[in-house]
């Protein structure tokens, strides 16, 4: 770890470079899936892997603190320079993960009936959903062990880490996915294959890095792969990992809630808006996976300032990821607008899902210039582990939302959809900007911060 307390954008390129190359495959996968299903010629096909990932997005997203949390303790583990423990938050996080993957086998048939209920959409889409979710669900240890090693190596930024294991995983799923359904004509069954082989490669891979980097970090005395019990089962870290994962949850359900929320009235309006829709959020996620390269480059900038004590750090960490976030989220808006209708075009032959898609393009070319300022807050207080205010403050942004939309939804039907959508990015920038004191107190010895007093 550099001494140096200011941090230059050279060094934030160096750690978000990685991650922004590994987080683009993620959306590539996502348009890939669409791509392959929606040239079938199906509408319902293409609204199916909408809704099957869209559950996916609850069980899987909804354990996001397995990743969120364990890069928020281990970086400010790793600025301290408190080896053991960095360990024991991995070793902690992994146990977590496998206890919960496990879990969620013995409950899928539940859960997917459950999921399944409040969802709406026509029989055959959700026929095509619940054969993607009794295949893929098998992968759900693999997914949530592979998050906690992910949240490992960002800790560290040991970044490059992170882009060979996301390479690994969506190109293996991409490969598998072109085989399987254009190959083997499995159709969505091919799909979820296709990513259930993936995610145990991807984990096999992961074991073998995450005992590499263990064994040469800190001093020759503690280049071990053990940790001592009373070490792994502390009292006070262990109530701390679990306030935070608590949080964590709570906050990340309420925000799949919202784009749950977004996609189910999508359906209520027929297969072409869903489907529609669904291409147009594949763009929304490309911005983000993108800018959130940055904000996850904040999480372990902030977080290894925060366990070093280091004011300068901090807030050089801050305002050096943040200003290339903002740069990137420009260049996003203005690639969506002089390529929109291409690449909408490129991803379905569906005329009337073509159609459809143009009419509410404007709104995809907005997101990135909006949502860019509450990713990187996100960020910046998973970095700090202020996970209570990012709950309270997504709890708040979530309950607008719905206001909002009961408004606009009511008189402008998708367009009022949209527009909800784009305000939520607001509400959570505004309700996360007010709370920025608590990011600073993690740092004892630092005066009162109001917004605005960086």
């Amino acid at each position: 770890m550099s001494p140096s307390s200011t941090i230059s954008r050279a060094r934030v390129l160096r750690i978000a470079w990685p991650i922004i190359l590994s987080n683009i495959s993620i959306p590539l996968l996502g348009l890939v899936d669409t791509a392959v299903i929606g040239n079938l010629g199906r509408v319902s096909l293409i609204g199916s892997i909408a809704l099957g990932a869209l559950i996916f997005s609850f069980l899987y997203w909804g354990f996001g603190f397995l990743r969120m949390g364990t890069t928020g303790l281990v970086a400010q583990a790793y600025g301290a320079n408190e080896i053991e423990e960095v360990k024991a938050s991995v070793y902690r996080a992994i146990l977590l993960a496998l206890a919960v993957g496990l879990v969620l086998l013995v409950l899928h048939v539940p859960l997917l009936r459950a999921a399944l209920y409040f969802l709406d959409g026509s029989v055959l889409v959700e026929e095509g959903a619940a054969e993607y979710f009794s295949i893929r669900i098998w992968s759900a240890p693999a997914t949530l062990i592979n998050l906690a090693l992910l949240g490992l190596f960002l800790g560290l930024q040991d970044t490059r880490a992170v882009l060979k294991l996301q390479f690994l995983l969506n190109g293996v799923n991409i490969v598998l996915d072109v085989v399987f359904v254009l190959g083997f004509e499995w159709g969505i069954a091919g799909v979820a294959s296709a990513t259930l082989i993936a995610e145990y490669l991807t984990l096999i891979v992961a074991l073998f890095m995450f005992r590499k980097r263990l064994t040469t970090l800190g001093s020759f005395a503690t280049r071990s792969l053990g940790v001592t019990r009373g070490r792994l089962l502390d009292a006070v870290a262990l109530r701390r990992m679990l306030v935070v994962n608590g949080d964590l949850m709570i906050r990340t359900i309420s925000l799949i809630f919202a784009f749950a929320w977004f996609t189910n009235q999508g359906a209520k309006s027929g297969d072409v808006l869903l489907a529609a829709n669904s291409i147009l959020m594949q763009l929304v996620s490309f911005a983000a996976f993108f800018m959130d390269g940055f904000a996850l480059a904040a999480e372990s900038l902030v977080g290894a300032a925060i366990g070093a004590k280091n004011r300068q750090r901090l807030v050089s960490g801050i305002y050096r990821t943040s200003e290339l976030a903002i740069l990137t989220s420009v260049l996003l808006s203005v690639v969506f607008a002089l390529g929109g209708e291409s690449i909408i075009n490129f991803l379905t032959n569906v005329e009337s899902v073509r159609q459809a898609g143009l009419t509410y393009l404007p709104w995809v070319i907005a997101a990135p210039v909006v949502s860019v300022f509450c990713f990187q807050l996100d960020g910046i207080f998973i970095g700090a582990t202020a996970t209570r205010d990012m709950r309270n403050a997504m709890l708040i942004s979530l309950a607008l939302y719905l206001v909002t939309y009961q408004i606009l939804g009511t008189n402008f039907g998708n367009h009022g959809l949209w527009a909800s959508l784009i305000l939520y990015y607001v509400y959570r920038a505004i309700t996360l900007w007010l709370r920025m004191g608590s990011v600073y107190s993690k740092i004892s010895g630092l005066p009162n911060f109001t917004p605005g007093g960086l």
